[in-house]
């Protein structure tokens, strides 16, 4: 990658402004071979201060709390990243960028990782940031009665010491991802005193915005904290976040301009919102992935036969047309993104072909097979409606499938995880080894499959603590490979997230890593 080039990405990442880029290109004599699409467009604009952002959201509840160990939806998940700053943060191109921290070094093994903590950051009511307050706020995460969703993300750390500026964390076992786990929208940085958060429910950060008021399920009006360090970051002087959960409600208040921006479009209308003058779609497609696990302890899926005929016995093409209106890409039974940095594109994508799905049936000494497959709209906007597609699809290759419609209420702990073969969502992870860690490891809490194997596992801990970028790549690329082949969860897609926002409003390349840019929205779009 050339110099250009490594501008082009830290422009469109949001990490230097459009006047810094044209700076640096003419000073390194390159300006003329800047794209010239790369400033076209409103969403390409120059970013500047001011307004007031309204962003109607489709989450939140009224025991919500501004703890960021509670955290839960979309809703307080951008609101945290508005509020506090963390060690590090994923930019749009889904890499590591730093923010608290003006550096992360490993060593070697990738087991010991230190961060040098910017000097002169203040929080919200103007105590210092300190490598002191990393470290217990870490350590209010990890303790022994926390309850906070980062606590097993932190689990391999083994020993947290300031040297200087710098916070040195020690690890059981070498993870090159480490500053991907600093990212975790649970871990912002509290004010501490004597080892431990002042008021973790204060919603008092060095973030760009603080709290001015804050109704829970409702409400929330953030004001732009003007002592915040990055003057490319935080460009509203306001922003009112608005919880509307009924997405009719939702695009009425983007049409007539009560708000700005909102998320998680009706796909079955989205098409009108198009039409509509003064507003903008918006989609990427991440790691958001609509899937179909297996339990491999159990007959038949305990045959991988059966499980490779029912992969070859589903229409992808034809259920990302119909269920996701064409707002996502045809998955191919593993769980990492098109978006994400390992992500195999060597691997063939499987189609549908009943008469392979008839061969793998044979290979398990059948001429026909007959499953339940459990199904709710609760698991994902659609799911009923896939399993009644699949249903007509594997009816061709010999295999019946009883869709078994099942009650929203007590889905995720009546069925999923418990029932044979069901339909299940997974917002997807920043890392393939986060992502694999969570759902395909042997003995892993949400290995939803039960699925267990040997080499897979041994490639997952080399992988984790690998720091060259060609040696993770080949085993990341075999990893999806064997779950593809030999896992228990059927990927037929990668669903978008699809938001709709005013033409008033400005954004850079948009995130993939989460809904509503990577949650960060608040962070870097602005008004035009």
């Amino acid at each position: 990658m050339n110099e250009i080039q490594r501008l082009q990405k830290k422009f469109e990442a949001g990490r230097i402004s459009r006047r810094e880029f044209i700076s640096r290109a003419t000073a390194i004599g390159a300006a003329a071979a800047v794209p010239g699409s790369l400033f076209s467009g409103p969403a390409a604009a120059a970013p500047k201060k001011g307004g007031h952002f309204k962003l109607g959201l489709g989450q939140g509840s009224t025991t919500d709390s501004l703890d960021p160990a509670t955290y839960l939806d979309t809703y307080m998940q951008t609101i945290g990243n508005a509020v506090y700053s963390y060690v590090a943060v994923v930019d749009n191109n889904g890499d590591i960028a730093p923010d608290l921290a003006e550096s992360i070094e490993p060593s070697p093994d990738a087991k010991v990782w230190t961060a040098k903590i910017r000097k002169g950051v203040e929080f919200h009511d103007g105590k210092p940031v300190t490598p002191e307050d990393v470290i217990a706020t870490y350590q209010y995460h990890m303790g022994e009665e926390s309850k906070s969703a980062a606590k097993s993300l932190l689990a391999a750390v083994t020993d947290m010491k300031v040297d200087g500026d710098n916070v040195v964390f020690t690890l059981s076992a070498g993870n090159a991802d480490f500053p991907y786990i600093m990212t975790d929208y649970h871990l912002g940085i509290l004010p501490t005193k004597d080892g431990k958060p002042v008021d973790p429910t204060s919603g008092i950060g060095s973030g760009g915005y603080a709290v001015e008021t804050y109704d829970p399920g409702v409400k929330s009006i953030l004001k732009r904290n003007p002592n915040y360090y990055n003057d490319d970051n935080a460009h509203f002087d306001s922003i009112e976040s608005l919880v509307i959960k009924d997405v009719a409600a939702r695009t009425t208040a983007l049409t007539t301009g009560e708000i700005h921006a909102m998320n998680r479009c009706d796909l079955k209308t989205v098409h009108l919102l198009k039409r509509q003058k003064g507003l903008q779609v918006i989609q990427t497609t991440g790691t958001q992935h609509y899937s179909m696990p297996m339990i491999t302890k159990q007959a038949p899926f305990d045959d991988n036969n059966i499980r490779m005929a029912l992969k070859h016995a589903i229409d992808r093409e034809t259920i990302v047309k119909t269920v996701l209106r064409g707002y996502g890409q045809v998955g191919n039974d593993h769980p990492i993104g098109p978006s994400q940095k390992y992500f195999n594109k060597d691997l063939p994508q499987r189609a549908y072909d009943p008469d392979k799905a008839r061969y793998y049936l044979k290979q398990a000494g059948l001429d026909s097979l007959k499953i339940d497959l459990s199904a709710a709209d609760a698991a994902f906007a659609g799911a009923v409606d896939t399993a009644v597609l699949f249903k007509e699809h594997a009816a061709k290759a010999g295999i019946d499938v009883n869709v078994i419609r099942e009650p929203d209420d007590g889905y995720w702990s009546n069925v999923w995880m418990n029932k044979p073969f069901c339909m299940c969502y997974w917002g997807g992870r920043p890392t393939e080894d986060w992502m694999f860690t969570t759902a395909y490891a042997a003995g892993a809490e949400w290995n939803d499959s039960f699925w267990s194997n040997d080499r897979f596992n041994e490639l997952l801990l080399a992988a984790r603590a690998e720091l060259d970028e060609s040696k993770r790549r080949t085993m990341y690329y075999e990893m999806q490979e064997i779950v593809s082949n030999e896992g228990g969860v059927m990927v037929p897609m990668f669903a978008s997230y699809v938001m709709a926002a005013s033409d008033k409003i400005g954004m850079p390349k948009l995130a993939a890593n989460w809904d509503m840019d990577g949650l960060r929205a608040m962070m870097r779009w602005w008004m035009v």
